[in-house]
């Protein structure tokens, strides 16, 4: 029987269950040499449990291993993180060792070994990240990490449960198990309005999946040296500040306070209640107005300072202001219009791209440390980290956003600097909007309907040691109502002119009521979509759905199975269907908006495709969701700086978006209505 690499994700199923128990109807034939200590010495018996009901037995070859020390050193039920600096370098050596493998069925032969030696969490990342980057592998569609630890994004409470109904109830009469709609603070907490923005499922796979894609460390810096990484860096994670203050003004409350200064008490507390079901502890709260100490933890190998981080921090400012970055030989890298923002965020994050870690040291990633480590920073109640510390976890808190709101405004100190685009830079001669309808399926035109909707997803990936068979939590989150967009464009010249759509959302008032100025509402931006269009001369009328954003991936990939409905295999059909886990969620494209309706302006602008076009072919590459995650081996699709028209201040005398047009941008007044109603999501 050929060999088929699809097994490899079978790898990632039931993470705490020994690899030789079945996964569905599958079991791997595992060499007793392979087993652990405990089961080898019955390794015939178990054998034969777990394999006389298979279906299919999967051979795994037994090769001479690699070392693994370094991996292992984790504990298996310890909490893993990728900003702790000596879990990088442990995931970094896994992730070589999984990406030097000879070929695919050596792959499963040493990732069979190591996954019931290894970290779950650990284990889990490093073969998803090797899948991903392999080029034997990385045409494989990953399970997403809610299938294979549900524990990171669903209510404690429910797994007991979930375990009940698969335990006593058979497969298809199981019901879904409800999950409480705001389980983690009371109306008290102010913050607790925006509990569908930062606990939603969709929101949180986007950004453990775009950290997937870029890691920020790994000795192949292949893996980690991706077109405009830094750059992407800054502005995925800018787009989730204004997406944030978005939704802050779509429950009366004002934007976020930045976390500038690192000795004030932080005012919000965070209780996640969450359990780890690999530690089998519950993840760590935070209290109100808990203050941030130097860290000396000798299990997780840190001892730093707060006083490290300001020093970073001052460090960069400088570089900003001086306009150039020093390199680890002492030569200077300027901080122009081309590369500048990139390097600057090669070295916030930071990533092994940064020219001088040593200078610049590690601001971004120890600021999640040390936040996450606030209720224990010298383990003397020998508590883990708390949701901050985990890519998977850290946007529940609403500290994230106090964080990279205060990043964000280091990345625009550096915008800030550069010179505001000049008329010329912005027009596209011949080329003009005359108009703009927005028509919702529900609702009067120019009006954007959100409401709440109920979706289920099953979790029997992730469910270990109970009964097989799909176990489904439902849970609800936002969602609207899908919308087409009309655009009138005139094209002047006498040939056709290919073009790029850009379109922006932005809060036409601020917290008080009061018009915003361009200062303030180019940062409050948010990207809706992207796209080619070909305007023949004379009048075009240009029709746009919103399943078609260029910003999201579609509902299905966040909530289905996907293992269920799939087309034939090797068929343009699944081609389509394995579109890429990089993206924001379709269903939190628009934000919530009020009953009343939050008064918004619909920004879209089309530019000389002819000046931002990357000549590269996408055929057959993950590009439906580039605006956030790039294209998958390729270059970034647009020419133009990343939030062009609004990364830069205005030229001189602009003071509000209606001074800012040009003939070929155009601005729509538009009303975010939101309906307090919750409906179930069908097919």
């Amino acid at each position: 029987m050929p060999f088929d690499k699809k097994h490899l994700l079978l790898l990632l199923d039931r993470p705490r269950e020994p690899v030789f128990m079945g996964k569905g109807r599958v079991v791997f034939d595992v060499p007793d040499n392979y087993l652990t200590d405990r089961y080898r010495p019955i390794g015939p018996e178990i054998q034969n449990r777990f394999g006389e009901n298979a279906e299919e037995r999967i051979p795994v070859r037994s090769i001479a291993l690699p070392d693994l020390r370094i991996p292992m050193s984790l504990g298996r039920q310890e909490q893993f993180s990728l900003f702790i600096p000596r879990h990088r370098k442990i995931a970094a050596r896994l992730i070589d060792i999984f990406m030097g493998m000879r070929n695919v069925e050596d792959l499963q032969s040493c990732a069979v070994f190591a996954r019931d030696r290894i970290n779950p969490y650990l284990f889990n990342y490093a073969l998803s990240v090797a899948l991903l980057h392999r080029k034997d592998t990385h045409d494989l569609d990953l399970p997403t990490i809610i299938e294979v630890f549900p524990d990171k994004y669903v209510d404690s409470k429910v797994f007991s449960q979930i375990r009940e109904e698969a335990t006593v109830v058979p497969e298809g009469m199981r019901m879904p198990i409800v999950i409480p709609k705001d389980y983690t603070a009371s109306d008290l907490d102010e913050e607790h309005r925006l509990w569908y923005f930062r606990e939603d499922i969709g929101v949180n796979l986007h950004h453990w999946h775009w950290h997937l894609v870029y890691p920020f460390d790994a000795s192949n810096r292949a893996i980690v040296d991706k077109d405009r990484r830094g750059e992407l860096f800054y502005y995925m994670h800018q787009q989730l500040v204004a997406r944030y203050n978005f939704e802050r003004f779509s429950n009366r409350l004002q934007r976020v306070k930045r976390l500038n200064n690192l000795r004030e008490p932080i005012s919000e507390g965070y209780f996640p209640k969450l359990d780890s079901l690999v530690a089998s502890r519950a993840w760590p709260g935070r209290v109100d107005a808990s203050v941030l100490k130097d860290l000396n933890r000798e299990a997780d190998q840190i001892k730093q300072d707060v006083a490290d981080l300001e020093r970073w921090i001052d460090r960069i400012y400088e570089a900003i202001h001086q306009g150039f970055v020093v390199d680890e030989s002492g030569n200077r890298i300027p901080l122009d219009e081309q590369k500048g923002i990139d390097h600057l965020g090669n070295i916030i994050e930071s990533s092994i791209l940064s020219p001088n870690r040593q200078l610049y040291g590690d601001m971004h990633n120890m600021g999640h440390v040390f936040i996450s480590y606030a209720h224990d920073p010298d383990h003397r109640h020998l508590e883990s980290f708390g949701v901050m510390g985990d890519v998977a976890t850290a946007m529940r808190d609403p500290v994230f956003y106090r964080w990279h709101s205060y990043i964000d405004d280091i990345f625009q100190e550096h915008k800030n600097k550069l010179p505001p685009y000049t008329r010329s830079q912005l027009t596209f001669d011949g080329i003009a909007i005359t108009g703009i309808t927005v028509q919702p399926e529900d609702g009067p035109p120019n009006t954007f309907q959100t409401f709440w909707q109920q979706s289920d997803v099953d979790l029997s990936r992730g469910m270990d040691f109970v009964p097989r068979g799909n176990v489904f939590a439902r849970f609800t989150h936002l969602q609207h109502s899908p919308f087409v967009t009309t655009i009138m464009i005139e094209n002047d010249s006498d040939a056709q002119r290919m073009a790029f759509v850009r379109v922006f959302l932005a809060p036409k008032n601020d917290e008080r009521g009061t018009p915003m100025v361009f200062r303030d509402q180019r940062l409050f931006m948010i990207e809706l979509d992207k796209f080619l269009v070909a305007l023949r001369p004379g009048s075009n009328r240009i029709r746009r759905r919103s399943k078609e954003s260029t910003v999201t991936i579609p509902f299905e990939r966040t909530f289905r199975n996907l293992d269920q409905n799939r087309p034939e295999p090797d068929t343009p059909q699944e081609a389509e269907f394995n579109f890429c886990g990089c993206g924001w969620p379709a269903h939190m494209l628009i934000p919530k908006g009020l009953p009343e309706g939050l008064p918004a302006d619909l920004f879209i602008m089309v530019s000389n495709y002819e000046e931002d076009r990357v000549v590269q072919d996408l055929v057959g590459t993950c590009n439906d969701a580039a605006s956030y995650c790039g294209v998958r081996d390729r270059l970034y699709p647009d020419r133009k700086a990343m939030g062009y028209p609004f990364d830069r201040a205005a030229r001189s005398g602009v003071d509000s978006l209606a001074n800012f047009l040009t003939p070929n941008m155009a601005v729509q007044s538009i009303t975010v209505v939101h309906n307090d109603r919750t409906v179930n999501r069908t097919g």
